[in-house]
């Protein structure tokens, strides 16, 4: 379909909240620093998991997708936040916003269905332990990456279409710091009511649906672990799931929060994108790495073979 003939307005003007603060070189370096350590912490663990072959099992190669997904969901949105705070332009063209909308509810959708994944993971591991091998192989596993990634790109996709196909004459001022739907959708020149509905729907399903993909998987877990009759065998399961609930608690909290109020709210969910796009990527990695000895000792190994042949 040719844009043209459906909208006038060529570019958006990104005008979230935080980047309109009275010092920008500030939120620059803040910003900068934020999405080093990301990158830092994500990097580490994808390039642990891959080298180190004691963690090329089932819930390790999940959690490399996961953090493949998290780097790749902050190359959407955070480069040109910083893009913006840098040089002071504002302007994306229409085509990127576009392009910009459907890569990170992509990747986000992609996390959602991935941490049911890890969910599934863990409830195989707990539950029926005898046939983990069999359940959770590792061809398994790439399946239910590759069906994560590719119905998280379907539903951006329809998204994208409903969203993209209304006219938009002006204004092109988008109340965020990146495309998001509401924002964008207040900007259409004709009722957006119906395809509102119909993307919250979408969104309902996705997140209300893996999370209670979640909650059941873990209500078997938590019904298997009340009979173990060891403490300590009831506390290293109880661990092995700490870490996965506390990414979920982040990843959904923020999500649910935003898109499925019935009455959005552009300040406050400015400010709330800020977790999702920055704290949650950041902490993921950290959460697996400090809580899991596997992944500390694999670290450490790393460190000591890369110090060894620098030396050498």
């Amino acid at each position: 379909m040719n844009k043209q003939n459906i909208s006038s307005v060529t570019e958006f003007l990104l005008l979230g909240n935080i980047v309109l603060e009275k010092h920008p070189a500030l939120l620059f370096l803040i910003c900068s620093i934020l999405y080093s350590a990301i990158l830092v912490f994500n990097i580490t663990i994808i390039t642990v998991i891959l080298v180190d072959r004691t963690l090329h099992s089932p819930m390790y190669l999940l959690l490399f997708a996961l953090s493949v997904s998290e780097t790749s969901f902050t190359f959407v949105t955070i480069p040109k936040l910083l893009a913006i705070l840098l040089t002071g332009q504002h302007s994306i063209s229409f085509t990127g916003c576009a392009m910009q909308m459907f890569w990170f509810f992509a990747f986000a959708v992609n996390n959602c269905f991935l941490l049911v994944a890890m969910a599934y993971d863990r409830y195989v591991a707990i539950c029926y332990p005898l046939q983990y091998q069999v359940l959770m192989s590792k061809r398994t596993c790439a399946k239910l990456v590759a069906a994560s990634s590719v119905t998280g790109f379907l539903i951006s996709l329809s998204s994208d279409c409903l969203i993209f196909r209304l006219p938009f004459c002006g204004p092109n001022k988008v109340k965020h710091f990146f495309c998001d739907i509401s924002p964008v959708l207040r900007l259409a020149c004709m009722d957006s009511h119906l395809t509102s509905i119909v993307i919250t729907i979408l969104s309902a399903m996705v997140l209300l649906g893996t999370v209670i993909l979640i909650i059941i998987s873990y209500i078997c877990i938590l019904s298997t672990i009340l009979k173990i009759h060891s403490s300590a065998g009831r506390q290293k399961a109880f661990s092995t799931c700490a870490s996965h609930l506390t990414v979920v608690v982040m990843h959904f909290g923020g999500a649910i929060f935003v898109y499925l109020r019935p009455k959005p709210s552009l300040d406050q969910d400015t400010l709330i994108s800020v977790s999702y796009v920055f704290l949650t990527p950041l902490f993921n990695p950290l959460i697996y790495s400090l809580r899991n000895n596997e992944v500390k000792l694999a670290i450490k190994k790393l460190l000591r073979n890369s110090l060894h042949s620098q030396k050498v």
